[in-house]
């Protein structure tokens, strides 16, 4: 039977379960950076809006319903944080679409990009000459990050949540061995022990877990 207290009720304990949700996963799910927090925000808002008016589904049903989301999300989260193959694969990674001038084909295909896009998501950033452009990167969200010649160097990535990222250090044309060499440099022997590392105008810079004041 249909009622505005059970829908009251149902509502106040929805809106508990998306603030802690957010709170408790990070603020940057109101902006959504990745497909996990578009997911994320998608079917939760699914599951309330679809239990709210159907009176058939008790407010216990619901509230286990929303456990086992909430918990699969923080699952996740922790997974893709800790283990750098997983990260990838939820998130994906940024890609190199245009290099020193020239259109990587094969890598906006492989983003599923057409010429008529990769065009549009230029012009979008005020780029008409593919000459003028030293990278163009695909964001995981999709979004387009222009590298213009004579610009300052862009910033590579190279340590991420304890992980190296392999990839970034082939673009660089650099190895384990030197980045191992340059850690120690910084004091570091555990890449573990890395929250990030980026590399900027030849120099790394190394933001640790724990940082010495």
């Amino acid at each position: 039977m249909f009622t505005y207290s059970d829908i009251i009720l149902k509502l106040i304990v929805g809106f508990l379960f998306i603030t802690f949700l957010i709170n408790f996963t990070g603020k940057g799910n109101l902006a959504p950076t990745s497909a996990l927090d578009q997911m994320q925000n998608y079917v939760l808002g699914g599951i309330i809006g679809g239990v709210l008016y159907n009176p058939a589904i008790t407010l216990t049903q619901f509230v286990v319903v929303l456990l086992i989301w909430s918990l699969l999300i923080l699952v996740t989260r922790y997974v893709k944080t800790h283990v750098h193959w997983v990260g990838k694969l939820i998130d994906g990674e940024p890609v190199t679409i245009i290099k020193n001038g020239r259109i990587l084909v094969d890598n906006c295909l492989k983003v599923n990009l057409s010429a008529k896009e990769v065009d549009f998501k230029l012009r979008t950033a005020g780029v008409y000459n593919i000459s003028e452009v030293k990278r163009a990167i695909i964001e995981q969200n999709g979004s387009l990050t222009v590298l213009r010649q004579g610009d300052g160097s862009i910033r590579y990535p190279v340590i991420v949540d304890g992980q190296i990222d392999n990839d970034v250090l082939e673009i660089m044309g650099k190895d384990e061995k030197w980045l191992t060499q340059v850690l120690a440099q910084h004091g570091v022997t555990n890449v573990k022990d890395v929250f990030m590392a980026t590399f900027k105008n030849n120099e790394l810079q190394v933001v640790r877990y724990t940082e010495n004041d």
